[in-house]
């Protein structure tokens, strides 16, 4: 009996303790495609499936795509948008290289809080593990408490080192990008920080048939 109830008292500390969530799985169609995709929502959940929480800094979306009828379509990652109700912030995913890559640009802010840039119509640069995403150019303004500071643009070239092994992991785990009639999945890598409530955020794919709106809830 008592050690019926030690295991029953650690389960639950397990479970208190911060420990994943199963994915959160939600699927949409039109008359171009089904969608299917699957949350990793927080550090745990992006470590499990890539290796690597990232540091918290990007939201993972394993995706499947099924074209229906027999044209093929184009799979595209900028087609996908993902966007948070907390703030409004919405990014496209990023490519393996910017996350992981040698020559990556990190923008810092110091004397004050961190933001992200959002809203804003330059390119978006990240740097695992040297600093969170930011976004270059535009006119945008910067997601968080980041009234005071100063943002620092570093580049980090990486030289002659190696090439970081979660690079490979990236490349091997991201939704291919080509023209297909058969289902095709694999993983996108957003760059919003992973301290969201799933009920937030929403997942917007463009098809030739219209956009389809998916909410983690």
């Amino acid at each position: 009996m008592l050690s019926r109830i030690l295991g029953v008292a650690l389960a639950c500390a397990f479970t208190l303790s911060g420990a994943p969530k199963s994915p959160v799985v939600v699927r949409g169609s039109n008359a171009s495609v089904d969608l299917e995709a699957t949350l990793y929502l927080g550090k745990e959940a992006v470590k499990q499936v890539l290796g690597s929480d990232l540091e918290g800094y990007y939201i993972v979306l394993g995706v499947k795509v099924t074209p229906r009828g027999s044209d093929p379509l184009a799979v595209r990652h900028d087609d996908f948008v993902l966007r948070t109700d907390k703030n409004g912030e919405r990014t496209t995913p990023f490519a393996p290289s910017q996350i992981a890559g040698k020559g990556v640009l990190v923008l810092s802010e110091e004397g004050g809080s961190q933001g992200v840039m959002a809203e804003n119509a330059g390119p978006v640069w990240g740097g695992y593990p040297a600093g969170r995403p930011g976004r270059l150019g535009g006119d945008g303004g910067a997601i968080g408490n980041s009234s005071s500071g100063t943002t620092q643009a570093t580049i980090h070239s990486g030289g002659k080192d190696k090439e970081d092994p979660l690079m490979q992991v990236l490349k091997e785990k991201i939704l291919p990008e080509k023209k297909t009639a058969e289902p095709v999945s694999g993983l996108l890598y957003f760059p919003l920080e992973a301290k969201q409530k799933q009920k937030d955020l929403e997942l917007i794919y463009t098809t030739p048939s219209g956009k389809i709106s998916l909410r983690f809830k």
